[in-house]
């Protein structure tokens, strides 16, 4: 198809570049795919997706990117997307461990899954000028019994004027048909309440403010720079982790009035989050009692809440404070050498 020259405002009218921040189990990667098959399959666009992830595991961090053009402009770059027009957050607790707004153009979007307002997510994201756009999407998620990535699509559908909500709508009844036709009208609902329970505000752009610029991450260790052998030099350094962006919106509560210190939750802890302590009993003996939960290490598996046999644990969506609060930290020996 001949391809014709377009002005810069026509390009930010009609196409878009959409970056998606997420941890793997919120769905990121398949809201990308799924917004990219619309634009392509049901809008008539030009459409590219591709997805930049680790392990594939939950909790490790995912960059899904898409990009949407008219038909008549070619899509020339694979390469991930370094200045979007939009950036979708599926987890706050990423502002705490990377940059998300990198990049984002000054007249930018930025969509995030939280309970925060425009003005606190502005504060913690360093946004200066654009539009923030926030969705509790973890909520509806779970009242939907669905993930948050269709929140999320509709969310953006909402603000992004390229986007046809009927359109992707029906990618994801199509989707979602084929495979879990069960929870088809579940996603739709999700997506329409995504759509609709969006808080939106505006910053107006200020030529005084520069944008973040993208900084692409070098690694230290290469072919030049890693120690002859692969030897570990920082050796035990998992102790300075910090493993809460891991958590999907979920953290064990702890109700030590309630615990019987069985230690179950011990067991099949992954990650060494419970501190104990050793204490006498009323007969005299000593045992070792449970005494909270250190935070840090804790990716909300909720493993801990399946086998305990009491109260003592339970399910509680996480906010800013309460892991805060109620931290109760390892008290590891730490050697230098």
């Amino acid at each position: 198809m001949d391809t014709q020259k377009i002005t810069d405002s026509d390009h930010e009218l009609n196409s878009a570049e959409i970056r998606l921040e997420s941890i793997g189990g919120l769905g990121a990667n398949l809201a990308g795919k799924m917004l990219a098959e619309a634009g392509v399959l049901r809008m008539g666009l030009n459409g590219f997706n591709s997805a930049s992830y680790g392990s594939e595991k939950k909790g490790t961090p995912v960059k899904s990117f898409v990009r949407l053009t008219p038909a008549n402009v070619t899509i020339r770059g694979a390469n991930p997307i370094e200045e979007p027009d939009v950036v979708g957050v599926f987890h706050e607790a990423l502002f705490k461990t990377q940059n998300c707004i990198a990049g984002l153009k000054p007249n930018g979007i930025l969509v995030v899954n939280t309970t925060k307002t425009p003005d606190e997510i502005r504060k913690l994201s360093g946004l200066k000028t654009g539009t923030i756009v926030c969705v509790d999407a973890m909520d509806i998620a779970v009242e939907e019994k669905t993930r948050v990535n269709t929140a999320m699509m509709g969310a953006l559908c909402r603000e992004v004027p390229i986007l046809d909500p009927e359109a992707v709508r029906e990618m994801i009844r199509d989707t979602f048909q084929g495979k879990y036709p069960g929870l088809t009208e579940a996603n739709i609902r999700t997506f329409d309440r995504g759509y609709a329970e969006v808080v939106t505000k505006v910053y107006e752009p200020d030529e005084d403010v520069v944008p973040t610029a993208f900084v692409r991450p070098v690694s230290p260790m290469g072919y030049k720079t890693q120690p002859l052998g692969g030897v570990i030099e920082a050796v035990g350094n998992s102790i300075l982790k910090d493993l809460s962006a891991s958590r999907q919106g979920f953290l064990p509560a702890f109700e030590v009035e309630q615990c019987i210190h069985c230690g179950n939750c011990d067991q099949v802890c992954p990650d060494m989050c419970f501190v104990w302590e050793p204490q006498t009993n009323d007969k005299g003996k000593t045992f070792m009692f449970m005494q909270g939960i250190d935070y840090q290490y804790c990716k909300g598996c909720l493993k801990c809440v399946d086998v305990c046999p009491t109260d003592a644990l339970s399910q509680l969506r996480e906010d800013d404070i309460y892991a805060q609060e109620h931290i109760v930290k390892h008290q590891f020996p730490v050697y230098q050498g």
